[in-house]
Formats: structure tokens, sequence, C-alpha cells
């Protein structure tokens, strides 16, 4: 029988593309090497008794470039999230704010868990907890690793752990920005629950703008000519679907994970 070739992983394809991109441009190999290395890696594993019974959490937060403080990056909660894709995603953050000139390092966090198996009251202890893990190793402060939310977190999630940050450190003054993603009433920025989807639709704009690129993909010409299906109905597709159908496009489908 054929030995079949194994799939890359998230990491490596990362790191393919990151060695796709240095060979065209002329930089110090030892500085290629840095760029596809995370600083430092966290895993933390704790107990939390919910009703009863103790279960334990295993959480991660990587840090792939500290050259720009604070360094910046979402928290997911999913059940299959693990160690190389918090890298692969902190990695991804380092070069999307350096392609943008935004003064932040890149950083990701992670929580094996499926949130929709927890009431709320054990949600906010477990994500508490995290967070107090994460706060007294110094992976969570204003001034050096601040989360947002991210796959299975909200504003919601953001207050829980500002509200544990201040109980560590209430003498910390900035303590509101250990955080972002947070709703209004906690500090939080208007129009930031739209932002990530509301961008999808200004990237495809942007994209519809340069003749040369839609010709070579093979689409029609204009933005409100397209006929759009969206993969996911969270904060991001859902955001996205109202601000391209705002613009013109056409959703014609859209895939959930639940149907």
């Amino acid at each position: 029988m054929p030995k079949l070739d194994k799939k890359p992983s998230f990491l490596e394809n990362v790191n393919m593309m990151v060695n796709d991109t240095l060979n065209h441009i002329d930089i110090d190999p030892n500085i290629a090497k840095i760029l596809k290395t995370c600083r430092s890696v966290l895993q933390v594993k704790f107990p939390i008794k919910i009703k009863g019974e103790i279960k334990i959490f295993h959480g991660w937060r990587a840090v792939h470039s500290n050259h720009r403080l604070p360094v910046k990056g979402g928290l997911r909660f999913a059940n299959n999230v693990n160690q190389e894709e918090v890298e692969a995603l902190a990695s991804l953050m380092t070069f999307k704010c350096a392609v943008v000139d935004v003064p932040f390092g890149g950083a990701k966090g992670g929580l094996l868990i499926d949130p929709q198996k927890y009431d709320e009251e054990s949600l906010e202890k477990i994500t508490k907890k995290f967070a107090r893990e994460l706060i007294r190793r110094g992976y969570l402060s204003p001034a050096r690793d601040v989360p947002a939310p991210d796959v299975g977190t909200s504003q919601r999630e953001m207050g829980w752990i500002l509200d544990a940050y201040k109980s560590l450190r209430p003498d910390d003054i900035n303590h509101m920005a250990c955080v972002t993603g947070k709703s209004v009433d906690h500090g939080g920025i208007k129009g930031r629950l739209e932002a990530t989807g509301r961008g999808v639709c200004e990237a495809l704009k942007e994209f519809f703008r340069h003749p040369e690129e839609v010709q070579r993909a093979g689409v029609n010409k204009e933005l409100s000519d397209q006929n759009i299906i969206i993969q996911g109905f969270g904060n991001v597709g859902l955001n996205s679907a109202k601000a391209l159908f705002q613009n013109g496009a056409k959703i014609i489908g859209i895939a959930e994970k639940d149907g």
C-alpha cells in the first residue's frame, strides 16, 4: 500500500509561508530562524471544582515576539486547541501587527474546553482561574501581554479577566488596559464588536479597487456583483455578512458548525 504524504500542521504551514516570503527578500539567515521561533510558551494545568467534581483544565499562552511591547493576541476557548496551534497563531499576530505598523508583538492563548458544556457561573470561575494563572506568571498585564476575544470568548470573558486582574493587581492604575475587546460599560470601545467582520468587508473592497488583481483571481469586477457564502456565523461571520450586504453583495449561503 503506498505511503500517504503527511499533511502539514498549521504551524508547519505558517513556517512554509514565512520561508516562501524570505526567499524574496534579503535577510540574515539568523534573523530568519528567529522569525520562525516563539520566544516563550507557557502551559498551565489547574483544577476547578464544578458541581462537586474536580476537573483539570489545560491552557497555553505563546509569545512569538516581544520586540515591541505589549504583545497582543486573543484567548480562544475550544475543545481542539493545542500548543502548536497557539504558537502558529502567535506568530501570525506578530506579522499582522508588523505589516500595518501597529506597535505590538505577537501572542496567542488557548484553553482546552468546550464552553457550551458549562453554565455561565462555571465559565466565569474557569476563566478567572485561567487569568490568574497567566497573571501570576507574567503572561497577562497592561504593559507586557494584553489578550483579546477570540474563538469561544467575547466581551463577557474579557470583563471577567479584567475583574481577576484588578483583584490581583489593585495598585496598577492601568488595570483597564489589561485586556481589549471589553464591553463599553467596562471601558471598551464602541464598534469593537463589529470591527473584525467589517474588516473582512473593507479588505474585499480594497481588493476590488485593483483591477489587475481582480482579473488574476478570475472573479467579477465589482463587489456588488459577487455571490458570497459565509463560513461560520459568529461575531465575525455575522458582521461580515451585514457589511457585505450593505455594500451590495449577495449572501447566498451560510455554513455553520451546527447546521
